[in-house]
């Protein structure tokens, strides 16, 4: 049949003709999209996995300043995928924008390296420390806030652009897809780590021009890998304002106060025919949740519904339920965010708790403290394939579930394991304390105590992203109505930013109020005279509440359902 030759989900290839499913799409197109993405991360965490001490030692940065500057940074990171989202969904396509926001992240990453190595640009050293001039500082926040908005547009769109080239409609291909994410994922964390361990080590050993010069190029190497497998993707056509669409439903349910809902939904407006009237969409199914907004759906005699075009005081089910899916995935979203502030450690305290231990490898080696987050980036490479390969066939026979787990399950069994995360890096440090104490080493800069004894926090930290952020992945694009994919990764992202956020209103108010009366806090420059334990023990309650609300809102939590074929526009 005819229809077979083609994709039924509505996606076209890159000269806008409709997908040939042969041609195009599926694990064919998948190797450009994760050799892009292992690239970019390879170029974000080689310039951010380190960050914190180039700002110590290069800008003269304290541990307090230091650290919220590393978070507020990518927090931002984290914040813009909110712009690329909505210009993908809306105007540009997830394909124009990844391509244009690429340029962008390369031009910052290219001028964060000037910064480093060029003459004038760098700051001056000498035995006495570094002397950043004001100019030399806020160029650097600028290549830093320039790749902020670069990685905006790439980040909501990648993991949705390699979902799309598995058609929702072929059983075979929807099955694929779910393995999509744990690759995408695991590629991720192959980038991650050469970045954490190669790269850091020639920024601490060799020097920050090269160490962010090999970012530079590997982001070059992204956008190569990303225009090399145009003639193999299927993209998504872009479907309008979502935002705008949400805004009529609001404004259609107010407009409809005091009309009353009928029991009967098939009473409901919706078009006749089987194709969403929102490009790229398939028809919603109604729910019962938030029955307030099905107003904007009622038909009150004054809408010539076979002429009427006016969504601001009438609107179709499947918009109204694109607005009530967005509002029942919103307290899923705000438990991330604990879960992210956790995460966020691994790039701030863990490293300055690293600094204080001995580093070495043998009389000569000695491994920078941020490397340890390779063994993150381990884990991520040891549990992705076994929950692939073994988790999922042995949870499926007992849980009946086709991938084993429910995704909010999955995600749930992460925010657990975060929690033993703090716990053993809590424990850690009140052993180094102890240490310190018993031996009068308050003044020492590194005690006889190996960094090594930190990488059981880092490795249930990488177990816990396995569930929780390849879990939010799938969820959120499985989810999303289909229209408000890019947007709803975006909302996804925004836990991370929000997350390291509230870290740094964390820190920031520990330190405030632990510093009263000249007291030297819980996170002092020298973390020896310090109660850091006492910090990683708060992010431990923290997480254990956060996990007792995730499970309420887990059971209330109702699946969307789809009917229908994609409008192709």
């Amino acid at each position: 049949m005819a229809e077979d030759i083609y994709t039924n989900d509505g996606t076209v290839d890159i000269n806008n003709e409709r997908a040939i499913k042969k041609k195009t799409g599926n694990w064919k197109a998948c190797p450009f999209i994760l050799g892009n993405e292992c690239c970019e991360r390879l170029a974000y965490y080689g310039m951010s996995t380190n960050l914190v001490n180039y700002l110590q030692d290069r800008l003269n940065q304290g541990t307090v300043r230091a650290s919220t500057t590393v978070t507020n940074w990518q927090g931002t990171c984290y914040v813009t995928p909110l712009l690329g989202a909505f210009l993908a969904d809306a105007y540009l396509g997830r394909y124009w924008t990844i391509a244009g926001f690429s340029i962008i992240y390369f031009f910052g990453m290219t001028l964060l390296t000037l910064s480093a190595s060029v003459k004038g640009l760098k700051p001056t050293c000498d035995p006495g420390g570094c002397h950043p001039t004001s100019t030399q500082t806020a160029f650097t926040f600028v290549a830093l806030y320039l790749i902020a908005l670069g990685t905006g547009g790439i980040k909501p769109c990648v993991s949705s652009f390699g979902a799309d080239q598995f058609d929702e409609t072929d059983k075979s291909e929807r099955k694929r897809k779910s393995s999509f994410f744990n690759w995408f994922y695991l590629s991720i964390n192959v980038g991650a780590l050469f970045a954490s361990s190669i790269l850091v080590w020639i920024q601490m050993n060799v020097g920050w021009g090269w160490g962010f010069g090999v970012p530079a190029v590997a982001m070059a190497l992204a956008v190569a890998f990303f225009f090399s497998g145009s003639r193999l993707y299927r993209l998504q056509k872009p479907s309008g304002s979502p935002i705008v669409r949400l805004c009529q439903v609001i404004v259609a349910s107010l407009r409809k106060f005091n009309v009353k809902v009928p029991n009967d939904k098939s009473l409901l407006y919706e078009t006749s025919d089987a194709e969403s009237q929102i490009v790229g969409s398939r028809k919603l199914e109604h729910t019962d949740k938030f029955r307030f907004f099905d107003k904007a759906a009622v038909e009150t005699g004054l809408e010539d519904t076979k002429n009427f075009s006016n969504h601001w005081r009438l609107c179709t089910v499947t918009q109204v339920e694109e607005l009530k899916s967005i509002i029942r995935i919103l307290p899923i979203w705000a438990s991330g965010i604990v879960f992210a502030a956790v995460y966020s450690q691994m790039s701030t305290m863990f490293v300055l708790q690293g600094n204080t231990m001995d580093q070495h490898i043998g009389p000569n080696f000695k491994i920078p403290s941020a490397s340890l987050s390779l063994f993150d980036t381990l884990s991520v490479i040891f549990w992705a394939p076994v929950y692939e390969r073994v988790i999922i066939p042995t949870a499926r026979k007992y849980t009946r579930h086709e991938r084993g787990f429910t995704q909010l399950q999955r995600m749930g069994i992460g925010l657990g394991i975060s929690l033993f995360a703090m716990i053993a890096a809590g424990t850690l440090e009140v052993i180094r304390l102890n240490y310190v104490r018993q031996h009068n080493l308050y003044e020492v800069e590194t005690i006889p105590m190996t960094i090594f004894w930190q990488v059981p926090q880092y490795f249930l930290i990488g177990c816990a992203e396995v569930f929780t952020f390849i879990g939010q992945l799938e969820f959120f694009y499985d989810q999303a109505p289909d229209a408000m994919r890019s947007l709803c990764a975006a909302l996804s992202l925004t836990t991370v930013a929000l997350g390291n956020y509230l870290s740094t209103v964390l820190v920031t108010v520990v330190a405030k109020v632990t510093t009263k009366n000249g007291k030297m806090g819980w996170i002092p420059d020298n973390l020896n005279k310090g109660h850091l334990d006492y910090f990683y023990w708060l992010l431990a309650v923290l997480s254990l509440l956060n996990m007792m609300v995730y499970v309420a809102i887990a059971k209330w939590y109702t699946y969307k359902k789809v009917s229908g074929f994609p409008n192709r526009g």
